[in-house]
């Protein structure tokens, strides 16, 4: 495997697992991820940092597949060019849905 893409899978690892980290020990309840505004920015910014390395992977090879890589892209955008037009619905999705498919599916790449 490249080792840039390696990388940027180590990347996305690495934010999955930090935000995994901040809700240790604890049950996910939105209303108090919603007024955490501490961990609601740290979140945030490990989201955009997957996001980074998703666009930057399919950039240099369009053929990794990843489930819903383009979202993942999108909500990176969203939060930095329109951080007040994404919602603590949006994320929190992204963080119960999507992070946990897209962890399983790195590890995957990584083993290979």
């Amino acid at each position: 495997m490249d080792n840039e893409i390696q990388t940027w899978l180590f990347d996305i690892n690495s934010a999955i697992s930090e935000i995994d980290d901040f809700f240790e020990g604890e049950i996910k309840i939105f209303e108090n991820y919603r007024q955490d505004i501490k961990t609601k920015r740290a979140v945030e910014r490990n989201i955009e940092i997957i996001g980074e390395a998703v666009k930057r992977m399919l950039d240099k090879n369009s053929d990794i597949e990843l489930t819903n890589a383009r979202k993942i892209v999108d909500a990176r955008n969203r939060i930095i060019h329109g951080y007040d037009t994404i919602s603590d619905d949006v994320i929190w999705g992204i963080i119960i849905r999507h992070l946990p498919k897209l962890k399983t599916e790195v590890k995957e790449l990584l083993n290979k």
